[in-house]
């Protein structure tokens, strides 16, 4: 494992280190994703650092943050991605991206709404 990627990555251990409940397949696939993606960047290009920066975010918030995983795993299984995309993976990581920017965008809306009630 290259130690330049695991300095982008402070949620690495956590992530590599958790085990999944029995049967919670989406998690295993999230969890194969993260590792197939970092251990492939090219750490020269600045767009795949930026990337690997956020999974490594997004992934830790799902494996510490329970709503937000059930609130994901419903959002993930209806992503699709077109068979004709050059880099299928790097698709997935976007996907699993946006997911998270618009979970994140719902609740704080939902915080804010309720504060002023």
């Amino acid at each position: 494992m290259n130690k330049e990627v695991i300095k982008y990555c402070p949620n690495f251990y956590k992530i590599t280190e958790f085990v999944p409940m029995e049967n919670d397949v989406i998690t295993e696939k999230i969890l194969k994703i993260y590792q197939e993606y970092i251990y492939r960047i090219d750490l020269n290009n600045m767009e795949d650092v930026k990337m690997v920066q956020e999974l490594d975010y997004v992934i830790g918030k799902y494996i510490e943050d329970y709503i937000f995983r059930k609130a994901f795993q419903k959002q993930i299984v209806q992503v699709r991605i077109s068979r004709d995309v050059k880099d299928m993976l790097k698709e997935m990581i976007k996907s699993i991206i946006k997911i998270f920017n618009k979970y994140e965008e719902d609740t704080t809306k939902i915080i804010y709404v309720s504060h002023w009630i």
